[in-house]
C-alpha cells in the first residue's frame, strides 16, 4: 500500500498537485477493534500518521480493508450510512454483494459465489461426474459448497457424499471424515477450508494410510506454504485448485530489494516487518525479546527469492482505484458534472457521496492483462490462476499455473487450460477419471439404476435401428432415413438405393427375354402372312390371329417399362399400358372363342345366330371389353395416380424405390382382376365348344392357353404378396412373360408346326377328312 502511495504521489500525470496519504488502525483481527477503527477513522484519529503529515483541511476519501468477511461486514455496515467508499482486499462473502444492504462496499478479490462456480467448471471441464465435498462449517465453507453442489448438479454430475469439517472440535471430526473418503468410490475431493482447518483431515489421511485422492482447493488453501510441506507431499501432489490472480506490480521486487527501516524512521511498521523477517532486534527497539540484534546489514532480497504478489495485487489495486476515482473528479468540468444540474464536485471539499459514484465508474488497466471495474453488485471481474502441486526436482511441492479463469472472458471462453502442463498424482499428464460407472461404449445407452443417483448407471446396446456415436450416450437416436446403422450400431451407413435395373443380372436377363420374346409373335405373324391361303389359317379368323398376334408382341414387350429407376412418367402408365395390352390380348382370345361358337351355331337351320355372324359381333365384343378396361385405367389415374416412393421400413440397409399404385393398389386389383374376369369366360366358352368339328375349331387350342394364363395369375398374387423391393417388380414381369409365352406357345405353336413341318395336314382335303371321321 505504501509502495502504491508513494509511486502515485511520484507520477505528475495522476492526481497533479495532489498528495495521498494514509491512516493505519490494525485491528488485530477482532470485531471489536474494527468497529472501535471505523468510528476512530470517522472521527479523525490522531495527528501522528507514520511517514505523512495529517493536515485539517485533508479529507478522508475512503477506507481500504479489513482482510476477513465479518469484520468487514461491521465496518460496511457503519461506513454505508454515510457512503464512505470502502474497498477490501481479501473479503469474499457473496453476501457482501448485497447492494441494499452495503452500498458503498466494493473489493478487489472476487466473491466466494465466482469462485464456486469456478471450481464446478473446472470438475466438470475434466469430465469428472463422481464428486466429494469437503467444506468447513462456516459461512465461508457451506455458503461455497453448496454453490458448488448446487453447479454440479446443474451440470450432470452427481454429489458422492458432502461432510463438514467441525471447528469446534479439536481434531475437526477428521476420523469420520477419512472414514467416508475411504469408503466412498469418488477420486475427486473438493474441499472448501482454511489451512490450518484442513491439516487434521490430512493427519488422519496419513494415519489410516489413504492417498491416490485428486483434490480441488479452493483460493484459501491453494498457495498454502503450511500444507506444502513434505509431509503431506504424498496426500497432496497433484492437487489443483484456483488461486488469487497474481498481476504484475512495476518496480514492487526492487522497491522490496531496497526496502529499509532506515529509509522510515517514524514507521512502526518497517521495523516490524524487519525485526519479523530476520527474527532480531532493532538496534532502536531493544525489548529484550531476543539475544540476536539486528545490524542493518541484512539483506531483504536474499529472503524474498520468489515473492507471491497475490494479496499483494489486490492492495495495490485498491490504493489506485481510490487514486484514479479522484482523478475523475479533479477532471470533471462545470455544466457536465454527474450531480445535480452538472456540477462537479470541489477535490478540496468533496463529499463522501460524490466520491462513491466515480469509484463505482473505475475503469482502468492495472496490468498488461488484468482490467479493474465494478459490476453492479462491487464485485471487480473474477479472476482466478488455477494452479497444480507439483513435485520439483528437490523433491519439494510447487503450485505451477497451468490456466486461468475469467468470468468477463469473451465469448464464455472463462476456463483456459493448459492440459499438457498438468501432473497428477500418477505422475504423468494422463487426466484421472472420476465416476460412479464406467463409461458406456459407443453404440450403448445409459440405463439408470433404481434408487441410486443419475450418474450411477448400467450400459445397454441401443434397440435395433438405433446408434449412439458418443460416450456415455443418455439416449440412442434413429438414423435419418437415407441412412442405417452399422452393426457395432456407433454409426450411421448411407443406404443404398434398390430398384429392378438394367445393372442387374436379373433386370438384363429379363429385358433380353422379353425383347426376345416380343420378336416371336412377330415371326409367327410373318408365317401367317405367307400362308394366308392356306386353310389352318383361313379357319381361325386371320384378322384376329394378327391382331392377337400383335397384342401378344406388345405383352412382351409393356415388361420392360418395369425395368429401371421408377420415374414420375414411368410409374403413372406401366401398369395401365400393361392392362390395355393384355385386355386386348385376352379380348381377342374372347372374341375369337366367341367367333367359334357363333360360326358352328349359325349353320343350323333357324338358328337366331345367322343375325350375329360376322367379324363385327367380334369387333364389338372385343371394343366393350377394351372399353370396360379403359373406363377403370382413367377412373384410376383420375383418383389415385400411381407415384414413385421411397421405401425405408422394408429393409434397414436399402432404400427400395418402387412405384406406390395408390390407394393401396385396389385399383390395380380390379385392373387385374378384370383380366382374370375376361380369362375365365373365355376359358368357358372355349371348354363348352371343345366339341365341336375341328374344322372350325381351335377351342381346345384356347381352353389351354385361357387354363395356363389363369394359373399363371392365380400363382402370382400370393408370390406378388410375398416379395419385396425388385424381386415383387421381376415377379411381375415374370407373370406376363409366362402368361404371354401360355398363350403362343397353346394357341399358335401347333399351328405353325403344322404348316411349317406338316405342310401335308394344311389342307381342305386333309380337314374335311378328320370332320368326316370325326362325325
Amino acid at each position: 500500500m505504501i509502495f502504491a502511495v508513494e509511486k502515485i504521489n511520484a507520477n505528475p500525470d495522476l492526481l497533479p498537485n495532489i498528495t495521498l496519504g494514509f491512516k493505519i488502525f490494525d485491528t488485530c483481527a477482532a470485531m471489536r477493534r474494527a468497529v472501535e477503527g471505523t468510528f476512530w477513522i470517522l472521527s479523525g484519529g490522531s495527528k501522528s500518521i507514520p511517514s505523512y503529515q495529517w493536515q485539517e483541511k485533508t479529507h478522508l476519501a475512503g477506507i481500504i480493508g479489513d482482510s476477513g468477511s465479518v469484520r468487514s461486514i461491521l465496518m460496511a455496515q457503519i461506513l454505508g450510512i454515510y457512503r464512505y467508499p470502502q474497498i477490501s482486499y481479501f473479503s469474499t462473502s457473496p453476501i457482501m454483494s448485497n447492494r441494499n444492504q452495503f452500498p458503498s462496499f466494493f473489493r478487489t478479490i472476487p466473491s466466494d459465489e465466482f469462485q464456486s462456480r469456478g471450481l464446478a467448471q473446472l470438475v466438470t471441464y475434466f469430465g469428472w461426474s463422481w464428486v466429494g465435498l469437503l467444506a468447513i462449517d462456516n459461512d465461508y465453507g457451506l455458503l461455497g459448497i453448496q454453490v458448488i453442489k448446487e453447479e454440479l448438479l446443474r451440470s450432470g454430475a452427481c454429489v458422492a457424499f458432502v461432510e463438514n469439517i467441525l471447528t469446534n472440535l479439536p481434531n475437526r471430526n477428521a476420523p469420520h471424515i477419512v472414514k467416508t473418503i475411504r469408503e466412498s468410490t469418488a477420486h475427486v475431493i473438493v474441499v472448501f477450508s482454511l489451512p490450518h482447518d484442513f491439516i487434521p483431515v490430512l493427519e488422519e489421511l496419513l494415519m489410516q494410510n489413504v492417498s491416490g485422492k485428486i483434490w480441488v482447493a479452493s483460493e484459501s488453501w491453494s498457495t498454502s506454504a503450511l500444507l506444502s510441506s513434505k509431509r503431506f507431499q504424498e496426500i497432496l501432489v497433484g492437487t489443483i485448485g484456483f488461486a488469487i490472480h497474481s498481476g504484475w506490480m512495476l518496480g514492487f521486487t526492487e522497491y522490496l530489494n531496497s526496502f529499509h527501516p532506515s529509509k522510515y524512521p517514524d514507521d512502526d511498521f518497517a521495523i516490524a516487518i524487519w525485526e519479523h523477517i530476520f527474527s532480531c532486534d532493532w538496534f532502536e527497539n531493544r525489548n529484550n525479546r531476543t539475544t540476536q540484534e539486528c545490524t542493518g546489514g541484512e539483506k531483504l532480497e536474499s529472503y524474498i527469492t520468489k515473492p507471491d504478489f497475490r494479496l499483494s495485487f489486490n492492495v495495490y489495486t485498491c490504493v489506485y482505484i481510490f487514486a484514479w476515482a479522484l482523478q475523475s473528479l479533479l477532471q470533471c468540468k462545470s455544466g457536465s458534472g454527474p450531480f445535480h444540474e452538472g456540477e462537479c464536485a470541489d477535490i478540496s471539499s468533496f463529499r463522501p457521496w460524490q466520491l462513491l459514484h466515480y469509484v463505482k465508474n473505475t475503469n482502468f488497466q492495472a496490468d498488461d492483462k488484468t482490467r479493474i471495474f465494478f459490476n453492479h453488485n462491487g464485485d471487480p471481474p473474477a479472476i482466478y490462476d488455477i494452479v497444480n502441486w507439483q513435485l520439483r526436482t528437490s523433491g519439494e511441492l510447487e503450485q505451477v499455473i497451468i490456466g486461468i479463469y475469467n468470468s468477463s472472458a469473451p465469448h464464455g471462453n472463462m476456463l483456459i487450460l493448459e492440459s499438457t502442463s498438468i501432473k497428477w498424482n500418477t505422475g504423468d499428464t494422463q487426466m484421472p477419471y472420476s465416476k460412479c460407472s464406467l463409461s458406456c461404449p459407443l453404440g450403448f445407452q445409459k440405463v439408470t439404476i433404481s434408487g441410486k443417483p443419475t450418474c450411477c448407471y448400467e450400459c445397454a446396446h441401443c434397440p435395433q435401428g438405433e446408434i449412439s456415436n458418443q460416450t456415455d450416450a443418455v439416449e440412442c437416436h434413429q438414423c435419418s432415413w437415407d441412412m442405417w446403422p452399422n452393426q457395432e450400431q456407433d454409426t450411421c451407413l448411407l443406404r443404398g438405393i434398390e430398384f429392378l435395373s438394367y445393372k442387374d443380372l436379373v433386370g438384363v436377363s429379363l429385358a433380353a427375354i422379353a425383347f426376345f420374346s416380343s420378336t416371336v409373335p412377330v415371326c409367327i405373324l410373318v408365317i401367317f402372312f405367307y400362308h394366308r391361303t392356306t386353310p389352318i389359317v383361313r379357319a381361325n379368323n386371320w384378322s384376329l390371329s394378327c391382331l392377337l398376334l400383335v397384342s401378344l408382341s406388345f405383352c412382351f414387350l409393356c415388361s420392360l417399362a418395369f425395368i429401371g429407376y421408377p420415374q414420375p412418367e414411368m410409374c403413372l402408365l406401366r401398369q395401365v399400358f400393361f392392362g390395355m395390352v393384355f385386355t386386348l390380348c385376352i379380348s381377342c382370345v374372347l372374341a375369337k372363342t366367341i367367333t367359334v361358337v357363333i360360326a358352328f351355331k349359325a349353320t343350323k337351320p333357324g338358328s337366331r345366330l345367322q343375325k350375329c355372324s360376322g367379324i363385327k359381333v367380334s369387333y364389338c365384343a372385343m371394343g366393350i371389353c377394351v372399353l370396360i378396361q379403359l373406363c377403370i385405367c382413367v377412373l384410376w389415374l383420375s383418383c389415385s395416380p400411381p407415384f414413385p416412393e421411397y421405401d425405408t421400413q422394408t429393409l434397414s440397409r436399402v432404400i427400395i424405390v418402387t412405384c406406390n399404385e395408390g390407394l393401396s393398389g385396389v385399383f390395380f386389383w380390379i385392373m387385374l382382376g378384370y383380366l382374370g374376369l375376361l380369362a375365365a369366360i373365355s376359358f368357358i366358352f372355349a371348354f363348352l365348344a371343345r366339341h365341336l368339328p375341328d374344322s372350325f375349331n381351335e377351342a381346345k387350342l384356347i381352353t389351354f392357353s385361357m387354363l395356363a394364363f389363369l394359373s399363371v395369375w392365380v400363382s402370382f398374387v400370393p408370390a406378388y404378396f410375398s416379395a419385396r423391393g425388385k424381386n415383387m417388380v421381376a415377379m411381375e414381369i415374370f407373370a406376363i412373360l409366362c402368361s404371354s409365352w401360355a398363350v403362343v406357345i397353346c394357341i399358335f405353336v401347333p399351328k405353325c408346326f403344322i404348316i411349317l413341318f406338316r405342310p401335308n395336314m394344311n389342307s381342305r382335303e386333309h380337314l374335311m377328312k378328320r370332320d368326316k371321321v370325326q362325325k
